[in-house]
């Protein structure tokens, strides 16, 4: 979807996917790193169980997905190296469109599981929640949306609630409101109003959905991009207080001729 390239190839008519791949890693915090090299096709390989892009690779062994990283950060060329595992309580096959066409769908794979990490450049370890879903498109992401933000959070009892608030082209307003439950099962639940959250660093608008009366705050500014934003929150659902991960998406942005000359700085391509 951020690929300037594949954007480029598919306005020619050539815009195949498996030519456009590219493992993206953000870590934040003091040893912050970033890498999205995209690599062609002659770079990568794949089957049921694996998937290798350049000297990374992905695997699934039948009970967690391993994630071998050996990429190289940008825009300073610092080492990321490490192991990734994801163990999933269960796997989801949800899959809901996010457009009223049905052309744009997401659904998560391992919505509650747990990872453990184990980097040696930058040297660290943790372990804790996690999330793991996909997003799949027979379009342009342009050609459905102007906006959208995003949240998930974990929950007291482990299971995990999803917000996709779609602002498309075209039509009302779009709301997907899913929580997600540790046995693999999920039930739709009637999201709070929006509230409003202050405006980005590169003034991006944003909101999110949380009850009335829960104090709503940014806990920390991961990403602030001209098109995009992710940020950790605090705010309500289900009667509690929750963290939430945050996303913002401005596609018009994303679009935009300078947005697309300036993304190759953050995602060579080899």
């Amino acid at each position: 979807m951020f690929s300037p390239y594949y954007r480029a190839a598919f306005a020619r008519g050539a815009g195949e996917p498996d030519n456009h791949c590219a493992l993206n890693v953000a870590l934040y915090g003091r040893k912050r790193r970033w890498t999205m090299t995209e690599r062609g096709r002659s770079g990568i390989e794949r089957d049921a169980r694996q998937f290798t892009i350049g000297p990374s690779q992905l695997h699934w062994n039948g009970r967690w997905l391993e994630i071998d990283i050996r990429e190289i950060g940008m825009p300073l060329p610092w080492p990321v190296r490490g192991r990734i595992r994801v163990h999933p309580s269960a796997l989801s096959r949800f899959c809901m469109p996010l457009d009223a066409a049905g052309r744009h769908r997401w659904g998560p794979i391992a919505p509650c599981a747990r990872v453990e990490v184990e980097l040696t450049h930058p040297s660290l370890r943790w372990h804790g929640h996690a999330y793991l879903d996909s997003n799949e498109g027979d379009e342009p992401v342009d050609r459905a949306f102007r906006e959208w933000d995003w949240s998930r959070a974990t929950l007291a009892d482990g299971s995990t609630a999803v917000i996709y608030d779609v602002q498309p082209t075209d039509g009302p307003d779009r709301l997907v409101a899913q929580r997600f439950f540790t046995d693999g099962s999920s039930v739709p639940f009637i999201a709070p109003p929006r509230q409003p959250l202050p405006k980005t660093g590169w003034r991006i608008a944003r909101r999110i959905r949380s009850e009335a009366g829960a104090p709503v705050s940014v806990i920390d500014q991961l990403e602030d991009t001209p098109f995009y934003q992710r940020s950790v929150l605090a705010s309500g659902l289900f009667g509690q207080t929750v963290i939430s991960m945050h996303e913002t998406l401005n596609v018009p942005r994303l679009v935009s001729p300078v947005v697309q000359r300036m993304l190759p700085f953050r995602m060579p391509r080899t």
